[in-house]
Parts: structure tokens; C-alpha cells; sequence
């Protein structure tokens, strides 16, 4: 059984799209601005208003509470947002070991979980919500174009992680206009235009 079944989810301005997307497997979609990449990942996530259903391992998301399938399928925004005013803040205690052993991997240092969010530079705000992303323990991670303000070593850094979570079992699907990106982490590309979605030959 897939990860993720996904069928007929649409909304009055995107769809319908079906897919599956196995346990640790990356999908990645491609294609212009304003093709509607954003508006299903959202609508995956349930933010948006949408019909059709999406199925998580098996069990429908119409029969899970709305923060229990966000906790699972977790959206990370192209912009994530940030509520309190350290990046550490964001954090449970029970996620700070996961927090710590993940910093590394990202060329992130300890320090910045107690230096206000407005201070770290935009790549590090990106690869920080990439951690509190990781931290949930989702099963399915919707990325938006995570590597978008990175500079190519912490691209590469990211991918590193990304493959790593892979391995370990997490499903990931990834907007990206990254030709190599998409080479390199999706096992299926995808790509969107005018609202639609059609496979793309690997």
C-alpha cells in the first residue's frame, strides 16, 4: 500500500489530481510560477479548501482531526512563518535531541536557536524550518522550494539530509525549479501547468 493515496483532490481553482507516493520515495513538481505547485501542496495539507480525498497509509483523511493529519503530513511554506521571537521557542523538549542532531547536518550552529529569527539571514531561517519541519517526525513532508535562498553548499547539505530521510522511510514531495534537484532526489518528477499535472519521463 502507498504512503499516500491521493484522489480527485481539487478546489475551484486546481485539480482534480490523483497520484500515490510510496513510504520513502520523493515526488518532485516542476513547472512556472503561478501553475498551482502551492495550491496542492496546500490543499494536501488540508489550508485550503478542497474536495476529493487524500489517504495516509490506508486511513482516510476525512476520518482524522485536522492537527492530527497536519502532524503527519507536514507543509513547510516557501516563507515558513515564525510566531516567537528565537527559532528555539518553536521547539518542544522532547524534540531538542533531534533539534541538536540535525543543527550539524545543516552547517547550523547551537547558538541560533536563541538569536531572535530576524537576526538569522534567510537561508538560515530555511534550513531552520527544514529542522522544525524534521522535528514533528512527520510521515509525508510537503516541501515548497526549500533550497530557494541557499547558497550551493548548504543546497548540497540539505539534499545530503533529504536523502538520508529518504532512506529512513519518509515520504517527501518537493516543488522545486531545480532541474538537478529534482535529478537528484526524486524517484518521480511531475510537472504543473495551467492547474494540471502530468508525469514526467526519468
Amino acid at each position: 500500500m502507498a504512503r499516500l493515496q491521493v484522489r480527485n483532490l481539487q478546489s475551484p481553482l486546481a485539480g482534480p489530481y490523483s497520484f500515490d507516493l510510496d513510504a520513502g520515495h520523493c515526488l518532485t513538481i516542476s513547472g512556472p510560477s503561478g501553475a498551482g505547485k502551492s495550491l496542492l501542496l496546500r490543499m494536501l495539507c488540508d489550508l485550503d479548501p478542497n474536495s476529493g480525498d487524500a489517504l495516509l497509509d490506508g486511513t482516510a483523511r476525512a476520518d482524522m482531526h485536522a492537527p492530527a493529519w497536519r502532524a503527519k503530513v507536514v507543509y513547510q511554506p516557501a516563507e515558513p512563518a515564525w510566531w516567537l521571537p528565537t527559532a528555539g521557542e518553536h521547539f518542544k523538549p522532547g524534540q531538542m535531541p533531534r533539534v541538536q542532531a540535525l543543527l550539524p547536518q545543516l552547517n547550523l550552529s547551537p547558538s541560533l536557536l536563541s538569536t531572535e529569527v530576524g537576526r538569522l539571514s534567510t537561508g538560515e531561517r530555511q534550513r531552520m524550518a527544514l529542522i522544525r519541519s524534521l522535528a514533528c517526525a512527520p510521515r509525508v513532508l510537503l516541501l515548497d522550494e526549500p533550497t530557494a535562498a541557499l547558497d550551493p553548499e548548504s543546497v548540497a547539505a540539505t539534499e545530503r539530509l533529504l536523502q538520508k530521510e529518504l532512506a529512513a522511510g519518509l515520504s517527501i514531495i518537493l516543488v522545486t525549479h531545480s532541474e538537478a534537484q529534482a535529478n537528484t532526489l526524486g524517484q518521480r518528477r511531475m510537472l504543473m501547468r495551467d492547474r494540471k499535472l502530468e508525469e514526467v519521463s526519468t
